[in-house]
């Protein structure tokens, strides 16, 4: 009887863990959508015009912050799916290290951007809307890796049991995505 119990108790957290990553996906899908949005009223509104005073250094600096977050979470992520939890809680702490020096980036961008292009102007709306959107979201990221570090600490994932930080990592993935697409937009075009 005890065997027929674990076989549709694992049945049920494998349907279960299904259902999550569905939704896990259609959420990603729909921030996706809003980040688009947001790219796309670049074009509308500003065609390709980007002034002088943007800093392309600056730019550069902070995206190469956010694409090396992404390698030390996907390092993460695997670490825990093969059991490892010394380097799953070393990633971690890293990746949310390098997401605080990409945001200190932002900010210290934004005083700039206030003397050059303020909010008023029509780059100024575009810029502080598209990385005002994207720092949320950074932020987000940021409590989420926080909360999943301490999760960690406390030995709540395992190779078996690592749908949290699978989820975190994908969500953390899709901001460095949406900021690949924004520093395009914003500093190259």
């Amino acid at each position: 009887m005890s065997a027929v119990h674990s076989e549709q108790s694992h049945h049920a957290r494998y349907e279960q863990i299904t259902i999550d990553r569905l939704g896990f996906w259609l959420f990603l899908l729909s921030e996706s959508m809003l980040f688009a949005g947001l790219l796309a009223s670049r074009f509308y509104l500003q065609g390709t015009y980007r002034p002088e005073s943007l800093s392309q250094l600056l730019g550069l600096a902070i995206t190469s912050i956010l694409l090396v977050s992404s390698l030390t979470a996907y390092q993460a992520e695997s670490a825990i799916a093969a059991g490892d939890q010394q380097t799953f809680l070393r990633n971690t702490l890293w990746t949310i290290l390098l997401g605080v020096a990409f945001t200190a980036g932002v900010a210290y961008e934004w005083s700039q951007a206030f003397l050059h292009f303020p909010p008023s102007t029509v780059f100024g709306t575009v810029f502080f809307s598209m990385t005002g959107m994207h720092a949320l979201h950074v932020l987000s990221g940021i409590l989420l890796l926080l909360l999943l570090y301490r999760n960690g600490r406390l030995g709540k994932y395992s190779a078996a049991n690592h749908w949290a930080p699978e989820a975190i990592v994908k969500y953390w993935h899709m901001v460095d995505v949406v900021w690949v697409f924004f520093y395009v937009a914003l500093y190259l075009v």
